[in-house]
Parts: C-alpha cells; sequence; structure tokens
C-alpha cells in the first residue's frame, strides 16, 4: 500500500485503465480506490503514483478540458 498524506493508495485494488484504443507505451493510466484517484505511467507500473483527491481529479479534468495544460 503507498503512504500517502491523502490517505493509503490500495495499490493491490488499483485496475488500471487508460484511453480507449490507447497501445502506446507511457500512456497514463489511472485508477480509482474508494475515494483516491492515482495515475501512473504504463511504461513504468512500478514507479511513482501520482494520488489525487476527488476534488483535485475534477479541477485537474475541467483544467484539461478547457485547454489549460496545451503546450501550444
Amino acid at each position: 500500500m503507498a503512504q500517502h498524506p491523502k490517505g493509503d493508495f490500495d495499490l493491490s485494488r488499483a485496475v488500471w485503465q487508460r484511453a480507449e484504443g490507447d497501445a502506446t507505451d507511457g500512456a497514463v493510466e489511472v485508477a480509482f480506490v474508494d475515494d483516491l484517484i492515482g495515475m501512473r505511467n504504463s511504461a513504468e507500473p512500478d514507479g511513482p503514483v501520482l494520488v489525487f483527491t476527488q476534488d483535485e481529479w475534477d479541477a485537474f479534468v475541467a483544467g484539461a478540458q478547457d485547454g489549460e495544460f496545451d503546450l501550444a
């Protein structure tokens, strides 16, 4: 179990998923475990996991939808 200030993200219960049809190495994967959301790089499944609360996740998704992270 990954110890985190926001709570314990139980990696053993994580069911990792990625965007439909994305079979590339290094895809972003997410898992929803209880009230926490984990995000990792599929190329490093034993690497670090970013952990979000539901409010943080909602803000991240809203920012992505609004183009906040666009590189252009």
